[in-house]
C-alpha cells in the first residue's frame, strides 16, 4: 500500500498499481435539511434518511468520525475497511429535530459544520442545542464560514479586497466556535461547495482539510482541500443509487493534475490521467444535466469536453470505472462559472 505523503505536490511518487492495490476508501455523505417540509432541492426527507441509514448498518459500513476518517484515507491506511463519514451543512433545525435523534440510537458520529451569523436564526439550530450534541461521544461542531457568501473570488474584486473578505469570514467563524463552544477544529465546508485554488490555499495555510459538494470517495489521492462528498438531497440520495455510492472508491487520480474548477471556457475541457490497471475502455462520464458524454484516450491520458455549453453557475464532470469487487472508482470534477449570478 502506498503511503501518502504529506504535500499534494509529491502525489505522484510509487503511484504505478495503486488502483488495483486500493481496497476500500472512506465516502462521505452530505446533507442539508432532514425534513418533509423544507425546500427539497436542499432536503433529504425523514424516511429516506432512515432509510440511508438502514442501507448503511445492512452494508456492514462503519460509521467514523469525519477527520480522523479523512486523515487514515488520504494516508492509504483503510486496507478492506468500508467506511462512511455523515456530515451537515448550516446546522439547520431539522437536523437537530430529525436526524440527530436518528444518529443517537444508531451510535453514529457526526460532523455538523455552522455558519457562524445564521446560528440562533428562524429555522437554524441554536447555541445552547450546538453544545448539547457537540459533548457527546462522536460529534463534531466545524467551520461553514461566518456568512456562507462565496469566498470565491468575483471577478470584478481586487485581490486585496477578495483576501480581506474571505480571511475574515474563515477566521471569524473560528474564533466564534472557540469563544462559545471552546472547539478549534481543522476542517472546512466551502459554501455552496464552491471554491478555486486561491482559496484552497488559504485552507492549506491554516492546516484545515476543505471540503466540497462533489462527488465521490476520499482516498490517498484525493486533495485534502478539495474532498468530495456525496450530496444526499431527495433527488440525489435514492436507495436505488445509494449502495454503489456507499462502496465507491477514489479513481487514482493525482489532484494535483485537476483544474482549478473555475472556467474560462464553456464548455470546459478535463484531462487526467489514469493509474496502471484503469483502462479507459471501461471508463463511463456524465455531465451535470447532459447525460453521458464523450471523451478521447491516448494510451493512458483522458480528455473530456461536453458538447453543450452550461447554464449554470456550478456544474460537474463525473467520471467512473468498474473495480474487481464489483463496486465503482469515482472522480468529480467540479466547475464554476463566475460570470452566473451568486445564489
Amino acid at each position: 500500500m502506498v503511503k501518502r505523503l504529506t504535500t499534494r505536490s509529491l502525489l505522484m511518487v510509487s503511484l504505478a498499481g495503486f488502483a488495483l492495490a486500493a481496497k476500500a476508501d472512506l465516502v462521505v455523505l452530505q446533507y442539508h435539511h432532514v425534513s418533509d417540509s423544507t425546500p427539497p432541492s436542499t432536503s433529504t426527507s425523514v424516511s429516506l434518511f432512515e432509510g440511508q441509514m438502514d442501507m448503511i448498518e445492512e452494508l456492514g459500513i462503519e460509521v467514523v468520525p469525519l477527520e480522523s476518517g479523512t486523515r487514515e484515507a488520504l494516508d492509504g491506511k483503510l486496507d478492506s475497511r468500508k467506511q462512511a463519514a455523515i456530515t451537515f451543512d448550516d446546522a439547520y433545525e431539522s437536523v437537530y429535530s430529525s436526524a440527530v435523534p436518528e444518529l443517537d440510537k444508531r451510535g453514529y458520529p457526526y460532523t455538523i459544520f455552522v455558519n457562524t451569523d445564521a446560528i440562533g436564526s428562524h429555522g437554524y439550530m441554536t447555541w445552547d442545542q450546538l453544545d448539547e450534541v457537540r459533548k457527546r461521544s462522536g460529534v463534531t461542531i466545524a467551520n461553514h464560514s461566518e456568512d456562507h457568501g462565496h469566498l470565491a473570488k468575483r471577478p470584478d474584486e481586487s485581490q486585496d479586497d477578495w483576501a480581506q473578505r474571505v480571511e475574515s469570514s474563515l477566521d471569524i467563524a473560528q474564533e466564534t466556535l472557540a469563544d462559545r463552544l471552546g472547539i478549534d477544529v481543522p476542517m472546512f465546508a466551502y459554501p455552496y461547495g464552491e471554491f478555486d485554488e486561491a482559496l484552497e490555499e488559504k485552507i492549506s495555510e491554516r492546516g484545515w482539510l476543505g471540503y466540497g459538494q462533489q462527488s465521490g470517495a476520499i482516498g490517498a489521492t484525493s486533495g485534502a482541500t478539495r474532498l468530495p462528498r456525496f450530496p444526499m438531497a431527495n433527488a440525489y440520495g435514492q436507495l436505488n443509487s445509494l449502495k454503489d455510492k456507499l462502496r465507491s472508491k477514489a479513481l487514482p487520480v493525482d489532484a494535483d493534475e485537476l483544474p482549478d474548477g473555475v472556467i474560462e471556457n464553456n464548455p470546459p475541457t478535463l484531462e487526467f490521467t489514469l493509474q496502471d490497471g484503469i483502462s479507459p475502455d471501461r471508463l463511463s462520464c456524465f455531465a451535470s444535466g447532459q447525460g453521458r458524454i464523450d471523451f478521447k484516450a491516448t494510451g493512458n491520458k483522458v480528455m473530456l469536453k461536453a458538447p453543450e455549453r452550461f447554464n449554470s453557475r456550478r456544474f460537474r464532470y463525473n467520471c467512473t470505472h468498474p473495480a474487481r469487487d464489483g463496486s465503482f472508482y469515482w472522480l468529480s470534477q467540479q466547475w464554476l462559472d463566475l460570470s452566473k449570478p451568486e445564489d
